[in-house]
């Protein structure tokens, strides 16, 4: 007779009828690409947001591009951000022929060091792109205090960020208001909203809203929708070259449930992260991020760092875990530390570094039971009394063991 163990994923999307019910009406409307569910959906994410414009597209690497694209970054440009960021927000960059220029992280939030941004701009430099990392707000108002004294616009990663909230000005907005120029959303199924796979640009910039939508089609310069409803024949006509970026009716209809659950969402999402605080509270040897007061996230993910006080390392950890049941996931890679930028692997960023090869994201999603949450923050407890502890890994995978001194 085999033990059969628990099995804790490290996400989870929420998914049920009504968006089963949503899908299966887009499809039997014989609308199935971009067409009145998109534009439904943009309207209001626009309204959720505080947007006056929203554009959906098929991710947010998609949505970085054509929101970089659109303020003009081309080849020879450069544009600050961080290399602590999944590969998607380097890659955009590179996919218009400018170069990123990474800055390290703050230690305490691993959001963009905007003491940092200011010393790594140059004539070159075209934008300024932070990232509101596992949903946790950046420093706005620093961020866009030094664009603004260099006239650069920003754009915001904010794949992570649907429903935080940020203070600003004297009051708490919406990330995706947005803040500087534009804003740029992930609909994957490890984010708070999913439609398996999809993006949304928000801006208040008419004729940036314009160029993000001719762009995403192929540079038509009239939708399909538009087409179809027209009383008289039109003809699409293509002034710019452009892409197939687009959003299905079949995604923006899951999308449209998916908003309307989303406060009940976040706010179980808001219950699990704070049991997981106040139960590493008693545990040394593992730290929690620090939300600064101007911030409130919306917990896409839960991150640890394992110090030098607690007895596994930071894979043993994951290692342990996995035994268990329970499934983790490294600390946010680094580009910088990848093949496909190599070019940039003399850089030292310290903070980046150390994040990735010390951070562990727990299991957290609205679906959680509390029997599950207290499985995992056990196993925690049971690992903290481990006896002995092996090398840092990184990367590479466990070294030797060594007894713990």
């Amino acid at each position: 007779m085999s033990l059969v163990i628990r099995k804790i994923p490290i996400a989870r999307p929420s998914l049920g009828e009504e968006e089963a019910e949503a899908g299966r009406r887009a499809i039997l409307s014989g609308w199935i690409t971009q067409g009145p569910e998109v534009a439904a959906f943009e309207e209001e994410f626009a309204d959720y947001v505080g947007a006056s414009h929203a554009c959906a597209v098929s991710n947010c690497t998609t949505a970085l591009h054509l929101a970089l694209l659109a303020l003009g970054v081309g080849p020879g440009d450069e544009v600050v951000t961080v290399s602590h960021s999944f590969i998607a927000t380097a890659n955009a960059v590179r996919h218009c022929g400018a170069r990123p220029v990474f800055v390290d992280i703050d230690p305490r939030t691993y959001n963009i060091d905007t003491g940092l941004i200011e010393s790594a701009i140059t004539p070159r430099t075209r934008a300024i792109l932070p990232v509101h990392q596992i949903g946790l707000p950046c420093d706005m108002a620093s961020v866009l205090d030094v664009a603004r004294r260099h006239g650069l616009p920003v754009v915001e990663d904010a794949a992570c960020a649907i429903g935080s909230e940020l203070r600003i000005d004297g009051r708490w907005e919406r990330i995706g208001r947005p803040h500087g120029a534009v804003a740029c959303f992930s609909f994957h199924p490890r984010k708070v909203l999913t439609t398996g796979e999809g993006g949304m640009i928000t801006t208040h910039d008419p004729e940036l809203d314009r160029k993000f939508r001719l762009l995403r089609q192929h540079g038509m310069s009239i939708s399909d929708t538009a087409r179809h409803v027209a009383r008289a024949v039109v003809f699409e006509e293509y002034p710019i070259l452009g892409f197939n970026y687009r959003m299905t009716d079949i995604q923006a209809a899951v999308g449209r449930v998916q908003l309307r659950r989303l406060p009940e969402m976040l706010a179980r999402r808001i219950d699990l992260a704070e049991r997981y605080s106040r139960a590493l509270e008693e545990i040394p040897g593992l730290e929690t991020h620090q939300i600064p007061p101007f911030a409130r996230p919306n917990h896409q993910s839960y991150a640890v760092r394992v110090t030098s006080e607690f007895p596994l390392s930071r894979d043993e950890l994951m290692q342990s875990l996995l035994e268990q049941g329970i499934s983790t996931r490294r600390g946010v890679m680094n580009a910088h530390q990848e093949g496909a930028y190599a070019d940039e692997s003399m850089r030292r960023l310290p903070h980046s570094e150390a994040a990735r090869d010390g951070v562990v994201f727990l299991p957290l999603y609205d679906s959680m039971s509390a029997n599950d949450q207290l499985w995992v923050i056990t196993a925690l407890r049971e690992a903290a009394e481990a006896p002995c502890r092996r090398e840092a890994t990184g990367t590479d995978g466990p070294r030797s063991w060594h007894p713990n001194s």
